[in-house]
């Protein structure tokens, strides 16, 4: 049975990591007093759900919930220091802290260690998410205790919901762009200015030439798609909002 630990303290746990080559600890004191922290723990690093969806949601939706309160998002998944840095470093994911509960000291004592023996893993995390204010749990995300990985409560979005639901975007936003482009960074930077995050499509390396001009019908970035709806490039994108 999953436990739901609403209103309890974060187990007291204290996690070994290596930071530039050398041993280091963080407490569950260093990481959640006086502190709003945002913690979703998944069952390994670099697996399918983790990899394309849940870690980076979240990294996406960072600046928002950081201007809703939050001082700190933690991945946290049962696997060692080791392969947590190098996913961290392959999803660039730099607005979240990669917390290795390698022995699953703080997964046992919060009732969602899991056997995954059947998967050669182990033991490992039920995936959920926890928003904790100064050590105190206010509120868990628990995945469905059915068979398989589910992922349906314990996304960034959902998260998002609960802390502010007038801050949940509703519109999909796309952004073709180049990176040596300043009228696409002046597109990206209002979009970041209104809260709103996109996606962004490098023309060139995620698309090639002829897909972006058949898609856009035009020959410069950016280019900005709201709902489906092109918009155009970073003047259409001021004029749009005003």
């Amino acid at each position: 049975m999953l436990e739901n630990k609403e209103q309890q303290k974060v187990p007291n746990v204290t996690f070994t990591l290596r930071n530039n080559d050398e041993w280091t600890t963080r407490s569950s004191d260093d990481i959640f007093n006086n502190k709003t922290v945002i913690v979703f723990s998944l069952p390994g690093a670099f697996t399918p759900t983790c990899s394309s969806s849940h870690l980076p949601r979240y990294n996406e939706l960072a600046p928002t919930l950081f201007k809703n309160g939050v001082d700190e998002i933690v991945c946290m998944s049962v696997n060692d220091t080791f392969v947590m840095n190098a996913w961290a470093q392959e999803q660039h994911a730099d607005n979240i802290s990669f917390i290795p509960d390698g022995n699953g000291a703080f997964t046992e004592a919060m009732g969602m260690l899991v056997d995954k023996a059947d998967l050669g893993f182990g033991k490992r995390s039920w995936r959920y998410a926890m928003l904790v204010k100064n050590g105190i749990i206010e509120k868990m995300f628990i995945e469905p205790d059915v068979p398989g990985d589910p992922f349906e409560v314990s996304d960034a979005d959902t998260m998002l919901k609960h802390i502010n639901p007038a801050a949940c975007q509703t519109s999909a936003i796309t952004v073709f762009s180049k990176p040596t482009c300043p009228y696409c960074k002046k597109a990206k930077a209002l979009l970041t200015e209104k809260g709103l995050t996109f996606e962004e499509l490098e023309v060139g390396k995620d698309v090639n030439l002829t897909m972006f001009k058949a898609l856009t019908n035009a020959d410069t970035v950016p280019q900005v798609f709201i709902d489906g709806q092109l918009i155009g490039g970073s003047d259409a994108l001021a004029a749009h909002f005003s």
